[in-house]
This record gives C-alpha cells, structure tokens and sequence, in this order.
C-alpha cells in the first residue's frame, strides 16, 4: 500500500492510495469523517434532551443527567481496547460491521427503556459499538498515510467530522419540539444503519493481514509495541486530557448556557457557534502542518490553550466572565484546540505503521479513559458559575503541557530538531 511520507503536498483525488480503489479522496475523507462523527453527534443530539429525559425517567439533579453522556463514553472507553486488535486479525470492514451492530442493539434498547438505569446500560452498550468505527476509521488512516500527510488527512476528516455534532444540538431540540427524547435515538439509529450500508458497500478493506500482505502480529506482540513506546502512549494520554475539556464543556454546556446565562432556545446555536472554530482551525492545520510540522504548530497551540484557559479563569474568579467574555475565550480555546488534536492523534500514532489497529485501540482508550474521567469530574462540580470549568480547563491542558514536555524534553519541545 502507498504510504506518503512527510513534507509531501496536501493530499488530492489523484494521490490517492492505490489501496482506495475507485473510492475518491474526498468520498473517503467524508466517509471517515461520518464514522468518527457517530460519536460526537451520539453526545450533542442528546444536549437538548437531557431535561426532558430527567423529568420522563424521573432524575431530580441535573448533574445527574449527565451521566447520559458519561456512561457513554465510558463504554466507549471500553470498546476500543477490543475493536483495534480483531480489526488487525479478522480486517478492518468485518469488525467495524460488528462494533455498528452493537451500537445498533444499544439504540433500540435505549429506544425501549423504561427507567432511568435502563437508559445508562443501553447508553454504555451504545458506547461499546461506536468505539468501533473511531478506531478503524484512524486505523485505516494509518493503514494508507503517515507522518505530516496523516496528520494533514486527519484535518481534511476533522472538518466534516466537526460539521455534525455542530449540528446536533439544533437537530437533537427540533426532534423534541416534533416528538419528544426518543426522536433522538431514533435519528442516531437511522445514522448508523447509513454508515453501515455506505461502508459495507464503498470502503476497501486496508488492514495488511487481513490482505495476505503480511501476517498478523501475535495479541502479546501487538500490545507491547504499542502500550511501551513512549511517544504512542504519552501523545495518547495528553490528548485525552485535552478531551477531557471538550467533554466538561460538552457535558455542563446544557447547563451553562441555559441555568447561568439563561440563553433559552438559543442554547444549541451559541453551542454550535463556538464549536464550529474547530472546523476553521482544522482547515488552518491542514494549510500549515506541512510546513511548520506536527510538533511546533501543536505545542505552540497547546501553550496558547493554557494561556486561555487561564484568561477564563482569571475571569470568572474576578465576576466578570458574562457570555461575551465566556464564548469569545472558548472559541479561542477551540480554535486551538482544532490545532492540538488531529496532529496528537498523527504523532501518537506515527511510530505503530505496522500496528495499526492496536494502537489506535490503545490509545483512543487511553485518551477517552482520561478525557470521560477528567471530565466528568470538571461537569460535575458545577456549581451555578463557570469557574469549575474554567478551572478544570486550566489543570487538564497544564497536565498535558507536563505530559508532552516529558517525551519530547527540552530539545524536541516546539517541534526543534525534528522532522515532523
């Protein structure tokens, strides 16, 4: 399979891999995009329901509506670590088929549910299945593109991916105002069964095994490679602290723009607004990796997110951070935040060519792990103010800083002495 290497031109249908048949560049990107996407628009379609699920199911505090979203992901933590390896031995199309299949069976049994704990187990099976197809989708990424090139076909990806659950909120409250929370489930239903026919039918299987390429490494090998290289597993872990913001934002948004800004209707408009930056930023990171590199533009990035982080926090101790004040610091965060992620998945996953599957396994794990335990403990110490988010947005970017400094150290920091 081609593999372009770093410091080669953005991607275009006609560099395409060979491996891509008569699949076009941008069909895949936007089929990649769709299968990362099942995730995120999983959470925000749920956003607006989360005060009509809690009065049906009968759950008084609001913190505890978020555990619809937490229990998600806690599942989803879960499935990655198995979906990686089987796609490796069995191929890439047969497990992602498997992992929408449970995902399926999680949605009707949510659709189905009538209490509240019956609703978090469908939500966690629901997880289990979408760690599916974010894995492979990184995977089969890996499988044809690496270096700068993977992080640049990650951006073109995170783009569409981003488009999505912008929209969820807005799709997810006109459901509620048509029918009521099971409009939502039904949506995320009707999504699935289109991966699954689009995949089944256009995707080519990628995985080098499962090809008759080369053989497959043995379960103990594979892990190994990936859990002991200290570049895969520190990149994994930091970005799963920088997860760990989106999610606190994700989890207390409903929250925060209705209960302390009293925003109303407006909620799923403002929360689209400012998450739509990530799209500009992974654009802008599609245009820059290349020449600046995955490392200086990420870790300049990283520093100017702890920098916001630290402005909101400031802020909100100070009394003074009103919407304006919020939004305008949080889209600056995610902007950033746009340059951090794609180029942390592309250098994690950088050295695991060979082990693709695993590592991609292990590492969105990892990161979800953190990210859904991070989290969840920043949404659920909301208290009526914006300051415990703030507050978590400063400790969780700082933690990665540590984190990555650790691996790269002081020579390798911003991307010096390195290729990429």
């Amino acid at each position: 399979m081609a593999q372009l290497e770093r410091g080669d031109t953005a991607p275009s249908p006609a560099d395409s891999p060979q491996a891509l048949h008569n699949l076009s560049f941008v069909e895949f990107v936007v089929l990649t995009a769709a299968m990362m996407a099942l995730t995120a628009i999983s959470i925000d379609i749920m956003l607006p329901a989360l005060p009509e699920i809690g009065e049906a199911l009968g759950v008084a505090s609001a913190n505890d509506r978020q555990l619809v979203v937490i229990l998600y992901m806690v599942g989803f933590a879960a499935g990655q670590l198995f979906f990686g390896p089987l796609s490796d031995h069995i191929g890439r199309k047969p497990a992602l088929m498997a992992g929408l299949a449970i995902f399926i069976v999680g949605t009707i049994a949510a659709l189905v549910s009538n209490g509240f704990s019956m609703l978090l187990a469908a939500r966690f099976v629901q997880g289990i299945g979408a760690a599916s197809p974010r894995v492979i989708a990184i995977a089969v990424v890996r499988d044809l593109y690496g270096g700068r090139q993977m992080a640049r076909v990650m951006s073109f990806a995170m783009m569409v991916f981003i488009v999505i659950p912008v929209l969820a909120p807005s799709i997810g409250q006109a459901l509620i105002h048509l029918g009521n929370w099971h409009w939502t489930f039904y949506a995320l239903l009707a999504m699935a069964i289109l991966i699954a026919v689009w995949a089944g039918f256009r995707l080519p299987e990628t995985a080098a095994p499962a090809l008759g390429l080369e053989r497959a490494m043995t379960l103990r090998a594979s892990l190994k490679a990936a859990i002991f290289d200290p570049q895969t597993m520190a990149y994994g872990a930091a970005g799963g602290f920088m997860f760990g913001c989106l999610l606190a934002y994700v989890a207390s948004s409903q929250q925060v723009f209705v209960e302390v800004f009293g925003i109303g209707e407006a909620f799923p408009v403002v929360f689209g607004a400012i998450a739509s930056v990530m799209a500009l930023a992974s654009f802008v990171n599609a245009q820059l990796v290349g020449r600046l590199g995955m490392r200086r533009l990420s870790h300049a990035s990283l520093l100017g997110f702890v920098g916001l982080s630290l402005c909101l926090a400031g802020a909100a101790a100070a009394g003074i951070a009103g919407i304006a004040v919020y939004a305008i610091l949080l889209a600056g965060a995610f902007f950033l935040f746009g340059l951090i992620a794609p180029n942390f998945n592309a250098i994690a996953m950088e050295p695991q060519g060979h082990n693709a599957g695993m590592a991609s396994s292990v590492t969105g794990s990892l990161s979800t792990a953190i990210g859904a335990m991070a989290g969840g403990l920043v949404a659920h110490a909301f208290d009526g103010t914006v300051f415990p988010i703030a507050a978590g947005f400063v400790a969780c970017s700082l933690i990665a800083t540590l984190i990555v400094f650790a691996v790269e150290g002081k020579r390798s920091f911003f991307g010096r002495n390195r290729l990429a």
